[in-house]
This record gives structure tokens, sequence and C-alpha cells, in this order.
């Protein structure tokens, strides 16, 4: 079956599918590993990992699509695009898909934010016309439906922290009616926000949790609960890459002033770990084969 094929049965089935962010390959073969049926690639991780800079529409398209190859090549689960606001118009949008669709993803979240976008969980939002994102998902969907028509179409509205919940409901049911497969409500500021958004939009509708990291907008719900609700997806988009953060800082921290982190292995993975989880082995059995001096 293919990977679109796959998200899509899984998002259908709203049961709260959920999908850690990842911010380059290793981070994507960790979510993999621990048994998550999907992933997304979180732009604000890439933004921040490879430029150190905010989610703010820094990074360019060309390496947004580079760097989601890679993971996609990384991992055997589905991987969902973050397309941002579609790096331009409606045109743009349609050339946006294709080459996610080339890159192996199975799915895209495209957003109603005026460029240059910012996080969601971020003041100052801005929110294009209602009629104008409506254009730019149905350029989407003609596109996907040139190379693949299960190719989900995540749309993403902001418009509850610039105009409330009823407009992003009315937002909703435009996009899902212009040919969205997913309707992503960012930043709900209750359970009752989510519970009216699953029942008012006609499509199946995706929540972003930030976890345990402290400043997000949207109250800290269970998977249990939002499945209860009949939510289609959950992203987690920045958990892995704070948890990295924070794993980095407490092993320099060890280390600074010149010492070693002698029998700290609680700060770090096994080298033996590490090798198995890039491949090493593989690779050292194709050595044998096609090398002419293997060396043991």
């Amino acid at each position: 079956m293919k990977k679109t094929t796959m998200l899509k049965n899984m998002i259908l089935e709203r049961k709260a599918l959920v999908c850690p962010g990842a911010h380059d390959a290793i981070s994507a073969k960790l979510i993999e590993q621990s048994g998550f049926r999907a992933l997304q690639v979180s732009g604000f991780g890439l933004s921040a990992t490879y430029l150190g800079l905010p989610d703010m529409a820094f990074i360019g398209f060309s390496d947004v699509v580079h760097f989601t190859k890679n993971i996609v090549d990384a991992v055997g689960i589905p991987v969902m695009a973050d397309a941002d606001t579609g790096y331009g118009n409606s045109i743009n949008a349609m050339y946006v898909t294709k080459e996610f669709i080339k890159a192996g993803a199975a799915g895209m979240n495209i957003e109603d934010q005026v460029f240059p976008k910012r996080c969601g969980h971020l003041e100052g939002k801005q929110i294009i016309p209602l009629e104008e994102m409506v254009l730019k998902i149905k350029a989407c969907k003609a596109a996907k439906e040139e190379l693949d028509p299960d190719f989900v179409i995540n749309a993403r509205t902001d418009a509850i922290a610039v105009e409330g919940i009823e407009e992003a409901i009315r937002r909703g049911n435009a996009y899902a009616d212009a040919g969205a497969d997913l309707v992503f409500v960012e930043a709900p500021r209750s359970v009752e926000q989510i519970e009216q958004a699953v029942k008012e939009i006609k499509a199946p509708v995706s929540i972003n949790l930030m976890d345990a990291v402290v400043g997000g907008k949207t109250p800290l719900v269970s998977i249990d609960t939002l499945r209860e609700l009949g939510v289609g997806r959950v992203s987690v988009p920045v958990g892995p890459l704070f948890a990295a953060v924070r794993g980095m800082v407490e092993y320099l921290n060890a280390i600074k002033g010149d010492r070693i982190a002698e029998g700290r292995t609680d700060l770090v993975a096994a080298f033996s770990d590490f090798k198995d989880l890039v491949g090493f082995g593989l690779f050292r059995e194709l050595e044998k084969e096609y090398l002419p001096r293997f060396v043991e």
C-alpha cells in the first residue's frame, strides 16, 4: 500500500493519529523506532536546527524539500511535510505540492497565515482572505490529482487567534469543500473549542499539542480524550527537538570547565545503539561484498 493511502486511511479512522515532529533524519528514525505510525516534518525544527532562527519564514522551500526528502528516505512510515503558506500564491502552492509528492511525502500542512508566517503559538499572526486560501487549496488539490490523489492536504487555519473559533470553523468547512482532506485548527484555547471544531467541521480535524513544553496556547488534553472526541490527527511538533536540546544542555554542563563525563552513561546513547540507528552494520556487510580489501 502507498504511504499516502496508509496516512489517509489512518486519518479517516478519526482515532487521534499521533504524529511527532522530526527536525532531521535521526529524530525521524527515533520516532519510527519508538513505534509511531506516522510523523511530520517540523518547520519550526528545521528553521531552528539548520539556521538557528525562529519559525518566521527564514528557511526557503528548496531547503525544506531537500531536508524533507532526507527524512522520508530515512524511515518506512508516512511523513507529512510542512508547506508553510505554500511559499507564495496558488500557483506557487501547486508547484510545492508536486515537489513534496515527488520527494515521497505522504501529505503536507498548508496554512492561511499572511507571509511571512510564524509559529502558531506565537503572537502577531495575520490571516489571508478566505477566498484566497480556498483557491490555494483548490490549486493544491488539482496538483495532487495529477500525481497522487491520496496525498493528504492538511489545511491549517490560524483564525482562532485572530477572529475566534466561529471563524475557524467557517474556514475549516470552506477548506474541506475546496478539497482539504484534513483541517488543522491551530491553537484552540479549550477542550470545548476542540470538541466544537470536531463536531462542526465536515472533515477530520487535526490538533497541535505542545506536550511538555511550557507556553503553548492549547491546554494539554490526553490522547485518549482526543480519540474519544473523534480527532483525526494529533501533532506533537517540537517535543523531540526540545528534548534533544535539554539533553545536550545537560551533557555540556557535565563537561564544561574542562571536565569529562566519565561514567555518565545516563547522559548519552550507547555507541552500539547509535551505530544500529544509522545502519552501520548494513554498510559493513556491503563492504565485505563489494570492497576488494575488506578489513575486519
